[in-house]
């Protein structure tokens, strides 16, 4: 179980948009596995991964390697303060929670690890 009570919150609301969308119920999924297996992924990845308009959902923590050439939207659980700045240039950056009240569809948005 998790102790940090934030978590915790943000893993019981994507259960409970989760029984509509199936997305919501394996991002919670993943963020209910311990810290140690937590995602990291690098912004290079994103860009070469992510087509122009989807969403980048990362379920762990963005780290700054590479640059954005597309204008995206990228999700995740955390960033590093380089990475955040480099795909605010482009595109957005913002947290899971955010996603899911903007998105709650879960419309063009791909899964990275």
């Amino acid at each position: 179980m998790k102790t940090n009570l934030a978590t915790r919150k943000l893993i019981a609301e994507l259960k409970i948009a989760g029984k509509d969308v199936p997305l919501w119920k394996r991002i919670a999924s993943e963020l209910e596995k311990s810290t140690r297996s937590y995602v990291s992924v690098n912004i290079s990845k994103i860009d070469k991964v992510i087509r122009e308009g989807e969403i980048a959902i990362i379920p762990g923590k963005v780290l700054s390697l590479g640059s954005l050439s597309k204008k995206t939207t990228v999700a995740a659980f955390k960033f590093s303060e380089s990475a955040k700045a480099k795909i605010n240039e482009k595109g957005q950056a913002i947290t899971i929670q955010e996603l899911v009240k903007s998105n709650p569809k879960g419309k063009k948005v791909r899964i990275l690890k």
